[in-house]
Formats: structure tokens, sequence, C-alpha cells
């Protein structure tokens, strides 16, 4: 182990102050990590500094037993280097690009007359490729905007001049119906089909301006020579594409050869949005995702999906626009922090797309892995106020009363984020009298605790009150100093729309600053509204229950005879109507007649 630790010392003090790729070996020789340096030493020597280490980066450490590294002329090189040999070695501890889709692309086949369609093979045959597109109906727009404009053969026959000559092909279906021009018969040269095809590729770069400049001065060319059906035919083009260009232009039309990227991360995942703008137009949108593995900093991963997008797109766009620096510069292009104006909004277009994807994506895992959606959200929580362990089981109280009467408590569980029902517990208040609810809280915090420490049931991670300052500290009174228990306590107040308004914690409690929107928020508003809901149903139950009694309150009569009559009978109502023989079945002859005579007697004097 001494003697791997030596050789790790050696190569981090000989490596360059230059940029370059670094790559860690295990001891099976296989290569476990690729990185990419603007300082080879500098970045190299951070991981083996301990201070700085995390779980993730320790247990990465562990295995390296050689390093190697290539030095580069540039950082963009070392950029291009690394995309380039994690995709050829696909390391275990490099972010793992999620997507393996093949998107379609519109190819341009090489041969004579070529055809223009829509294909997911990439055919290295001197045929020209636009995509890949991600977004299908765009795809389609685009296909059924040429097919408009330009009438082209869709047949596979071997459209050579000699063929032609020969007269080997007759004209189709396509012909007939003016989808096509006929040129397996001769019948429309190479010279107006290579036109059209020229076209079709300034289209599908995105220079509809330029196509419209010529159209229009074609036109007009045409019109000055008398040519008029021939205007017209030019005329109905430019109409179609001026369609096309209102409905696809998003942003400023000054806006060209431009690719926008922004980033969203989460623990494990990191997802990437990018645009690309040509003449105002949104040519490209997509989204890409990162599995992370180690302990990556934004700026290197979106440096490095900056690489893998524009490769992927083989987009040739002159300006980047990024959220924050990424910290290498690109020879082949100017990076841009935009603050404000159409390039800022175009920015924030791509952050509103990605942390839809984000949301989007999030949804899909919680429907498909709640148990997932559970953890994570406990673990946010964790985070959020630095418990030790993770709240799996988290417990809130209520109180409920009114003026004092019927005074009532609740108790609602949470296990692994949801409501555990069966471990609700009711409380009737027994010690307090009159409308006191700290006295009443310290009461059944008691009852439940000292119920759990002498059954030796599971405790809770977290305890909620449903109050501030005063309902936490006397939770914590009995919890701490009479029970001895180490629980964490938190508080969550409401405002005057009876609404979570802060999460309070610690002792003195400060409050947690959150974002309302947030889920963790949003979870903990809900145990609120719960344990108030059921706080709330108990102490009507109970109000009722209690009501009935009171019309059964008649000397002679106890609780057991009371309980037994509404549970045969249902109500008072019922009860005052029944015939003495049923009550006598019921409760015997001298409580019978008790009752009959009270109910009866009250009829007669009213």
């Amino acid at each position: 182990m001494e003697k791997e630790v030596s050789h790790l010392k050696q190569i981090v003090l000989s490596l360059p102050d230059k940029p370059g790729i670094y790559q860690y070996i295990n001891n099976k020789d296989e290569i476990i990590y690729v990185g990419k340096a603007k300082n080879l030493k500098r970045r190299v020597s951070s991981y083996f500094n301990k201070e700085q280490q995390s779980i993730k980066t320790r247990i990465l450490v562990k295995q390296i037993v050689d390093i190697k590294y290539i030095v580069v002329e540039t950082e963009q090189d070392a950029l291009l280097l690394e995309n380039s040999l994690i995709k050829k070695h696909q390391p275990r501890y490099n972010i793992l690009l999620k997507d393996d889709k093949t998107y379609p692309s519109i190819c341009i086949k090489n041969e004579y007359f070529p055809r223009v369609f829509k294909t997911r093979n990439i055919v290295k045959d001197g045929s020209k490729y636009y995509g890949p597109y991600t977004y299908a109906p765009a795809l389609r727009t685009i296909l059924e905007l040429i097919e408009q404009l330009y009438p082209l053969r869709n047949c596979k026959l071997n459209l050579t001049p000699e063929a032609i000559q020969r007269n080997n092909y007759k004209v189709c279906l396509q012909y007939h119906i003016k989808k096509c021009k006929g040129c397996c018969e001769g019948l429309q040269s190479a010279e107006e089909y290579n036109k059209n095809i020229s076209e079709i590729k300034q289209i599908l770069k995105g220079e509809i301006g330029e196509i419209e400049k010529n159209l229009q001065t074609e036109m007009m060319k045409l019109a000055d020579e008398m040519k008029f059906e021939e205007a017209q035919i030019i005329k109905e083009k430019l109409f179609v594409l001026s369609q096309y260009k209102s409905k696809s232009t998003i942003v400023n039309p000054m806006l060209t050869n431009i690719d926008t990227f922004a980033i969203e991360i989460d623990e494990n995942d990191a997802f990437i949005n990018y645009l690309k703008v040509t003449n105002g137009t949104i040519t490209q949108a997509y989204t890409l995702e990162y599995k992370i593995r180690t302990d990556e900093e934004k700026e290197e991963i979106l440096a490095s999906a900056v690489v893998e997008l524009r490769n992927k797109f083989k987009s040739q766009s002159k300006e980047i626009l990024l959220p924050f620096d990424i910290g290498y510069n690109l020879n082949d292009a100017v990076v841009t922090i935009p603050q404000r104006g159409e390039k800022r909004k175009l920015l924030d277009l791509s952050i509103q797309n990605v942390k839809q994807y984000r949301f989007d994506r999030m949804k899909q895992m919680e429907k498909f892995n709640p148990e997932q959606r559970a953890t994570k959200l406990l673990k946010t929580l964790q985070n959020l106020l630095k418990l030790e362990h993770l709240p799996v089981q988290i417990e809130c109280f209520d109180n409920s009363n009114i003026q004092g009467s019927d005074a009532v408590a609740a108790c609602v569980v949470y296990k692994m984020a949801k409501p555990s029902k069966n471990d609700y517990r009711k409380y009737i208040i027994k010690t307090v009298e009159g409308a006191n609810d700290y006295a009443s809280m310290k009461e059944v915090v008691r009852r439940r605790y000292s119920r759990l420490i002498a059954e030796e049931s599971a405790m809770p991670q977290l305890i909620i009150a449903d109050g501030g300052i005063g309902q936490m500290e006397v939770i914590r009174e009995v919890i701490e100093d009479e029970l001895h228990l180490n629980i964490p306590i938190a508080g969550l107040a409401k405002n005057e729309k009876h609404r979570t308004k802060e999460l309070l914690f610690g002792f003195p409690p400060k409050v947690i600053g959150m974002d309302p929107s947030d889920e963790v928020f949003k979870f903990l508003g809900s145990i609120q509204d719960e344990v108030h809901r059921f706080a709330i149903k108990f102490h009507r139950e109970k109000r009722s229950k209690s009501q009935l009694h009171s019309e059964l309150d008649i000397k002679g009569i106890g609780a057991k005879t009371q309980e037994k009559l509404l549970k045969e009978l249902k109500s008072v109502k019922r009860i005052k109507e029944t015939e003495i023989d049923r009550l006598i079945e019921l409760i015997g002859k001298d409580k019978a007649t008790i009752i009959y005579n009270h109910f009866h007697d009250e009829n007669e004097k009213n």
C-alpha cells in the first residue's frame, strides 16, 4: 500500500502546469475515471487533499493505483479529448450519459436527382444529413414545408442520365398528382431539380431569409418579363415561407448562429438544456441527462455537455450563451454570459426548459418509484434541519377545544413521508380544566411517550408542534427534562389566514428559511393540515356525543345504559319513540320504565 501511495505522489509531483486530460487506473488495469484540466498538476493534486474529499471522492481515490495523462495545446482540446475518451472507455466513475436514443435526421441522398427523407441510419456515402431532430413535430413541419414548396421524387429508381436516356422508366402517380415533375422520363432537368435541392439545404440550415431575398428578386424579374404565371408560382412559395417563418420565429430575428445552454443539478442527476438559434428560429431543442457518480462541479459538467451537444448536433455556431463561466476557453466560439436584453431572454427560455424537464422527470420517478421520492424528500429535510438521523417517522400534535369545553388532542404519525393512519392517536384531556393549550400539550406528549417507553416501541426521529415557540418549549420540557429523551422538535407557525407561515427549529427556536413552493415546505404544510383535520374531527365527534348524552342524563340511568341504547337505537329521537316493551328487552323493566316515563311525562307537559 505504501509503495502505491509513494508511486502516486511521484506522478502528482511530476505533473506539468499545462492543460490536458488525466486517467485514473485501478489494480485491474482498468480506466476508472477520465478528467480534464486547465492545469493538470493543480487539478489532480486536489483529489489527494483529504480536507476537500467527499465520500464519493474518497471511494474513487482508494481504488487508484496509477495515473496516466496527456498534455494538450488548449483548454478546448482537453474538453474534446475528455469527451472522446469517456465515450471510448466508459469509465465507472465518470458522469454517465443516460440518453441512448437515436433521433431522426433529414437526409439529402447522394444520387442523381437526390431524394429528401427522414432517417435514423447515418450512411457514410456522401449524403448530407441535417439534425438530429429531437422534437418530432418540428421534423414533420419542415418536411411538410419542403413538400409544399418543391415537387421531388420519392422513388428509389437509379436515375442515371443513361437510364433516363434509354427510357427505362415511366412516370408514376406522384407525377399525376403534381408532387413530382417526372425527372425519370426527363421531363425535369437536373439543373432545375438541383436548384430546388440547393434551396432545401438553405432551409435546413435555417437560412430562410436568403431564400426569400432570392425568390423576391426572381419574382420581380419574371414580372418585368411579363411571365406572370411563373411569377405567381414564386409568390405562392414566398407566402408558404412567410407562414412557416411566422410560426417558427420565436426569438428576435437578429439573433443568429447561437447555442444556448442551461443546467439543473440534483444530488445524483444533472440536466442540460440546449437551444440552437438560427435567424431568430430555434432549430434544435434538446435536454441531456447525466448520472453523477463523483463530485464534479456544475462548471465541469456543463463544459462536458457543451462539447457533447455541439458534437452531437454538428454545431458551428460562433456564439455560446451560458448561465455562468465554465472556466474553459473555446477556440471556435465566443462564450457570453448575458445579463439583460434579447440574449438574456433566450437564456431564460433555456433555463425554463431545463427546469420543466427536471420537474417532469422527477414526477415520472415518483410515479414509478415512490420510495425513492420519499427518501429524497426526507433527506432534504434532514439536511435542512441538520438532523443526526433520517426522519423516517415524524409525529405531529394539535389541541382542539371550544372555550375549554370537550378539550381533546390528536397525534398524527408519518412513516417514510406517508400518513400511517393505524398509528394515529386521539386523546381526551384529563388533567387540565378550561382552555390551557400548553398544559394540554404537556399532558398529551407525556402520555404518548411514556407509553412508547413502557412498550419499548420505536420513537420518532422528529416531533412537530402545530404552533410556535410556546408549544415547542412545553414539548421540550416533557421530552428532555421529564422523560430524558433526545428527539428533535420543530414548530410550524401559521399566519392570520391559518396557513403554514414558517418552520421553527432549535432552542432557542430560529426560523428556517424556505420557499413556499419548495417540496419540503409543502410536505410539512400537509402534515400540519392533517393533524388539524384529525383533531377537529375528533373534537366534533366528542362534542356531538356529549350533546346526545346530555339528553339522556336522567336520574337512575348511567353511562353504560346510555351507550347501549344509542348503539341499538342510533339516536335520542328513536329512543323517545320506542315502545316500553322494546326498551324492557334492551335494558330491563326498571330502567325502561324510568326512561319511558321521563320522555312521555315530558311530552304530556309540552
